[in-house]
C-alpha cells in the first residue's frame, strides 16, 4: 500500500475513512435470509440470500400483505440475533400485536413509536440513529410513509384553513436525506411500508407516493400486485406478485410471485415452480403433472409425476437444491451482473496513460 493513501488516511478526521479493501462500511455487512426462497431472491438475487442493512420499501395498494411481508424479514433478523430490536414506527395503527405473534416476533422486543407527523418521526428517528453503535442490533421498521401527515397538514386542519400542502414531499425529502448514511455507516436494515398511485395517462403505471426523496434513498423497493386464488367461488387466498422496481441487487422490472393462503399463510416454496419449468428443472409429462430433471443430463428425479399440490412441499424442493445447480440458475436468472465497464476495445490503458482508440 502506498505511503501517500496511508497519510491521507491518517489525516482524514473522520473515524470511518479505510482503504475501500478494507472497508468496515461495505465488508462488515450481515445478509439475514427468511425462510421464504423467492423473498430472498426479490431481496438479493440469490435464494440463499436476503435482507440486508439499507432501506427496502414495500409499495402497494390496500390489503396487499405489505406490512406482513415487513414482519416476516424483521421475524427472520430477531431470530438471526437474539439480542435484537425492532423499532416499529406506526402511523396507521392497524398491527395489532396478532400480527406479530403470528410471524413468531416476541412482542417484549419490539419498541413501539407512535408517531403523528413527518416531523415527529424526523426528531426521534434522527436521534436514536446517532445514539445507536455499529454492533447494535436494531431493524426499524415504518408503517407506513403512504399514511403520515406533515405538521403544517396538522396546524392547517387545527386552523380549519383547507389550503393545499406542499410541504409534505420536501419534508420527506429532507427526512430521508439525514437518515439514509446512517442505515449502511450503523448496519441497520429499514424497512418502509407505502402506498401507490396510478399516473394520469391512458396507460396508467403504478407510481410509489412520498416523492423522490424516499424513492432515490431506497436500495429496493417492490410494488405488490395480487390476484384471489379461488377454488369455484370460495377464495382460499391471495396470489401476490413483487415487481422489481428499484433494485442494487436484482434486475428491476422482475417479477417474483408469493402464494398466501388463508388456512396455510405464506407458501414457502410459491414462486419457484414457474421459474423452474421455464429454466428447465421441472417438465410436465402431461398435464397438471409435474417431474423434477437434472437439465444437463436430462436425469429425473424423485419424487416424480407428482400432482401440483406435492410441488409445494419440502422434499420436492430438497430434491432440486441439493441434486441440481438450480440455485445458481436462478441468481443468473434474477440476480444483477457486474460486468467490466472499461474494456481494450474502448481504452488502452499504459503504463498509467489512457489512449483512446480511434473509431
Amino acid at each position: 500500500m502506498s505511503s501517500l493513501i496511508e497519510r491521507l488516511k491518517a489525516s482524514s478526521k473522520l473515524k470511518d475513512t479505510a482503504v475501500l479493501s478494507e472497508s468496515k462500511i461495505f465488508h462488515g455487512k450481515e445478509m439475514v435470509p427468511t425462510p421464504v426462497p423467492t423473498i430472498n431472491v426479490a431481496l438479493s438475487g440469490d435464494p440463499d440470500g436476503g435482507l440486508l442493512p439499507g432501506h427496502t420499501m414495500i409499495a402497494g395498494p390496500s390489503k396487499h400483505f405489505k406490512t406482513s411481508f415487513g414482519l416476516l424479514m424483521a421475524a427472520a433478523y430477531l431470530d438471526a440475533n437474539p439480542d435484537a430490536v425492532l423499532m416499529f414506527y406506526d402511523t396507521e395503527f392497524g398491527s395489532p400485536q396478532a400480527y406479530f405473534e403470528s410471524f413468531g416476533i416476541d412482542i417484549n422486543r419490539v419498541l413501539h413509536v407512535p408517531i403523528m407527523n413527518i416531523e415527529q418521526l424526523k426528531f426521534d428517528l434522527v436521534h436514536q440513529l446517532e445514539e445507536m453503535k455499529r454492533e447494535d442490533n436494531v431493524i426499524i421498521m415504518l408503517d407506513s410513509m403512504g399514511q403520515i401527515a406533515s405538521k403544517k397538514e396538522i396546524d392547517d386542519a387545527l386552523k380549519e384553513s383547507d389550503k393545499a400542502d406542499m410541504t409534505r414531499a420536501k419534508a420527506l425529502k429532507s427526512l430521508f436525506r439525514m437518515i439514509t448514511p446512517y442505515f449502511t455507516t450503523k448496519n441497520v436494515p429499514f424497512i418502509s411500508i407505502n402506498h401507490t398511485y396510478l399516473e394520469q395517462t391512458m396507460f396508467p403505471k403504478a407510481i410509489v407516493s412520498g416523492g423522490t426523496g424516499p424513492t432515490y434513498s431506497a436500495d429496493n423497493i417492490w410494488i405488490v400486485g395480487r390476484r384471489q386464488d379461488k377454488v369455484g367461488t370460495e377464495v382460499q387466498g391471495y396470489h401476490f406478485v413483487i415487481n422489481i422496481e428499484k433494485s442494487r441487487f436484482v434486475r428491476e422490472k422482475s417479477k417474483i410471485p408469493i402464494s398466501v393462503s388463508f388456512e396455510g399463510g405464506i407458501e414457502r416454496y410459491s414462486g419457484l415452480l414457474e421459474v423452474a419449468v421455464e429454466l428447465g428443472y421441472v417438465t410436465k409429462p402431461k398435464q397438471g403433472w409435474y417431474m423434477p430433471v437434472n437439465p444437463p443430463t436430462g436425469e429425473e428425479l424423485a419424487p416424480s409425476n407428482v400432482r401440483e399440490k406435492a410441488t409445494e412441499g419440502r422434499d420436492f424442493w430438497n430434491t432440486i437444491f441439493d441434486k441440481t445447480d438450480f440455485k445458481s440458475a436462478l441468481k443468473k436468472r434474477f440476480e444483477i451482473g457486474h460486468i467490466a465497464m472499461l474494456t481494450p476495445e474502448t481504452i488502452d490503458v499504459k503504463k498509467g496513460k489512457k489512449t483512446e482508440i480511434e473509431v
